[in-house]
Parts: structure tokens; sequence; C-alpha cells
């Protein structure tokens, strides 16, 4: 009956060496040379990218447990759309985290461009506007959007899941951070020191001026 669920999870986790090889710029230009090994981190980038978010989708809608927050446990439902009754009190809980999530992954794409994003590929260390709070808003707005998305579809496996999914982003994070060290070296490391990886500063630090 959760086949789905499982399938998407296990497609998840086996697309972790595909994302890390698309990071591995260096290494592969080595192995196949400057143009080849671009590529091939992009289309490695693009498949590993495009898969993850896929994958998740899947975990959101596939058929699992539904489950009420016990506050209000009325039958009321706004809309109901395949087996999915959303319920009111859960679109009202929902909606600010998912919108947070959305302005945080939308705004840091922006930042980057699209392009960035999708192949996991910057030309210089970006230190300006929303990177100035986290090094990684994007995955932040991913791990709010899930967790947003599944109280919203009263999934109960993927709310459960939500542990898996931001230690998954963790190293995903970590393995991204280690190989821009390797093509930015210091000027990354820098960065590094003065701005948190996947929870954002609210309050405002004195940094060096390049992070102001």
């Amino acid at each position: 009956m959760y086949l789905f669920f499982f399938i998407s999870i296990v497609g998840i986790i086996s697309l972790m060496p595909i994302y890390f090889l698309s990071v591995e710029h260096i290494k592969l230009q080595k192995k196949f040379g400057k143009e080849k090994g671009i590529k091939i981190a992009m289309i490695f980038g693009l498949i590993s990218g495009w898969g993850f978010f896929l994958f998740l989708f899947g975990i959101w809608i596939s058929p699992q447990p539904r489950f009420m927050i016990p506050i209000f446990q009325d039958n009321w439902s706004l809309v109901s759309i395949f087996n999915f009754s959303i319920s009111f009190f859960h679109l009202i809980i929902s909606l600010p985290i998912i919108s947070i999530g959305a302005w945080f992954g939308i705004i840091g794409v922006k930042k980057t461009t699209l392009k960035v994003a999708e192949t996991h590929r910057p030309e210089k260390v970006i230190k300006s506007g929303i990177y100035t709070k986290i090094r990684h808003p994007q995955y932040f707005g991913t791990i709010l959007s899930h967790v947003g998305i599944s109280i919203l579809l009263s999934s109960f496996y993927s709310l459960l899941s939500s542990p898996f999914i931001i230690l998954l982003i963790y190293f995903i994070s970590w393995k991204e951070e280690k190989e821009l060290v390797k093509e930015f070296g210091k000027e990354y490391e820098d960065y590094k020191k003065n701005v948190p990886m996947l929870i954002p500063r609210l309050r405002k630090k004195k940094l060096k001026n390049e992070y102001l």
C-alpha cells in the first residue's frame, strides 16, 4: 500500500552519488578535460536536482496514513483532490510555512541564477543579499516547504520523514561546501566562518565589509 512512498525515499537516496559527482568540478575536469568535465557535471546536476524534486513530490503525494492536528479534530475540508481532503486548519498552519520556504528558495535562486541552482556550478562566491544571512537559502526553503506541504496534505509518513530530509540536505550542503573550498579557497572558508549554513541569522552581526 505504501510502496510509492518507499520508492520515493529510495529514489532520493540513490541520487546522492550522482549529486556528489555533480559538484566535483575540479575532479571531473582533470579526468575528462575542462569542456567535457563541465558538461558531465551539468548533466549530473540536472539529473540529481530535478530528480530530487520529483522524488520529494512523490513523498508528499504518495498513499500513506493521514493525520489531523488534534487541536481541531473536525472534518471540515476546504477542497478535495483525488484522495486528499485538505483541512482548513492545516491550510492556515501550512501556508505561512510554505510561503516563507518558497520565498527563501526564490530569493536564493534569483541571486545565483537558475542555471547555477540546476547545475550546482557557481562562478563566484555570493556574499550579498540573503547570502549574508544563510549560506544555503534554497535548501532551508526546501526544508520549510517539505514540512509545510506535509501538514497541508496531512501526509503522516512525509512529515515523519522530515528529520531524514534535513539530514540528507545537511550532507548535500556539506559536500557542496567541501568542493567550494577547493574551488575558491580562503574566500569561501572566511565566508563559512561568518554566515550560518542552514539556519538563517536574523540579528545583525558585525562582519567584515564584504559580508555587510
